[in-house]
C-alpha cells in the first residue's frame, strides 16, 4: 500500500482497516475510551441540538426539504467524531468485524460497548444540562422547545417493531458512513463521505440511539418549562415519561442499532473481504 497515494482506499482495505482498529479499541484503556465517548456523547447531542433550532419552523418549507435540511445540520455530531475523533457506540458496532476472526475476545467486546455506550450516554446528558441552564428552550418565545417535546413525543410512540426496524435502517447508514470515511485520506473525504449517509438516515425518519439521548431527556425536561407549555400546539401523549424512553424507545433502538451495524455492514464486509 503505497502511503504517499492520493487515490481512495480500496474496500478490501477499508476493511482490514476497520478490523485492525476494532482490535486496538477493544484493548484500549478504559478511563481514554471512557473520556473519548463522553466526547462523542457530546458531539451527537450538538448536532441534536442544531437538528432541533433548524426544523422548528416549517413556514414556507415543503416537509421533505425540511428534514433534508435538519439531516444536514444533524451531520455535525458524526463530522465531529470522526474528525475530532470520539468514541461512539453505533460507530463501534464495527468491531464485530474482529471479533469474528478471532482478534477480539468476546469479554473484550461487550466491555467496549458497554463502556462506550454508558459514556454516550453521559456525554448527551451533560450537553443536555447545558442548554438547559443556557435559556436556549426559549427561543422564539419557546418554540425551540415546544419543538424539542414534539421530537420527543413522535419517538417514544413509536411500537417496538417500528423502533427496532428504525434502529436497524439507521445504523446500516451510520456505519455505511464510518465505512466511507476509512476510504479517504484526508478531512474533507471524511467530511464528505459522512455528509449524504447521515443526510437520508435523518430525513428518512429512523433512529439512532446515542441522539435520542438527548432527543428524549431534551423533551422530557423542556415540557415543565411555563414558556414552552404555552408554546405548544397539542397535547402530550402520557408515554412522554422516563419509563417510556427506556422501554418504548431506547431500548429496540438500541437493539436495532446492534443488528443493523453488527450484522448489516460488519458481518457482510467481512464475508466478502476477511473471511479466510
Amino acid at each position: 500500500m503505497d502511503p504517499f497515494s492520493i487515490d481512495a482506499y480500496s474496500p478490501k482495505e477499508i476493511a482490514g482497516r476497520i478490523q485492525q482498529l476494532g482490535v486496538v479499541k477493544s484493548k484500549g484503556d478504559p478511563l481514554r475510551v471512557l473520556a473519548l465517548s463522553l466526547l462523542a456523547g457530546a458531539f451527537i447531542a450538538l448536532g441534536a441540538a442544531l437538528f432541533t433550532v433548524v426544523t422548528h419552523d416549517a413556514t414556507g418549507l415543503a416537509g421533505g426539504v425540511l428534514r433534508l435540511i435538519g439531516g444536514v445540520a444533524f451531520c455535525l455530531g458524526l463530522i465531529l467524531v470522526v474528525v475530532a475523533g470520539a468514541e461512539l457506540f453505533t460507530g463501534n458496532n464495527l468491531i464485530v468485524m474482529a471479533y469474528v476472526d478471532g482478534q477480539v475476545s468476546l469479554k473484550q467486546l461487550i466491555n467496549n460497548w458497554w463502556l462506550v455506550y454508558v459514556g454516550n450516554f453521559i456525554g448527551a446528558l451533560g450537553i443536555l444540562l447545558l442548554i438547559y441552564f443556557s435559556g436556549h428552550w426559549q427561543t422564539a418565545n419557546g418554540a425551540i422547545g415546544a419543538h424539542a417535546v414534539v421530537i420527543a413525543d413522535a419517538k417514544v410512540n413509536l411500537t417496538w417493531m417500528e423502533a427496532f426496524s428504525r434502529g436497524i435502517l439507521c445504523n446500516i447508514l451510520v456505519c455505511l458512513a464510518v465505512w466511507l470515511c476509512y476510504a479517504g485520506r484526508s478531512v474533507t473525504d471524511k467530511i464528505l463521505a459522512v455528509l449524504f449517509p447521515i443526510t437520508a438516515f435523518v430525513a428518512l425518519g429512523f433512529e439512532h440511539s446515542v441522539a435520542n439521548m438527548f432527543f428524549i431527556p431534551a423533551g422530557l425536561m423542556a415540557q415543565s418549562d411555563a414558556l414552552v407549555a404555552a408554546a405548544l400546539t397539542g397535547p402530550v401523549s402520557e408515554q412522554l415519561t422516563i419509563g417510556g424512553f427506556l422501554w418504548h424507545n431506547l431500548l429496540p433502538v438500541t437493539l436495532g442499532n446492534i443488528v443493523g451495524g453488527s450484522v448489516f455492514v460488519g458481518l457482510f464486509y467481512w464475508f466478502i473481504y476477511l473471511r479466510k
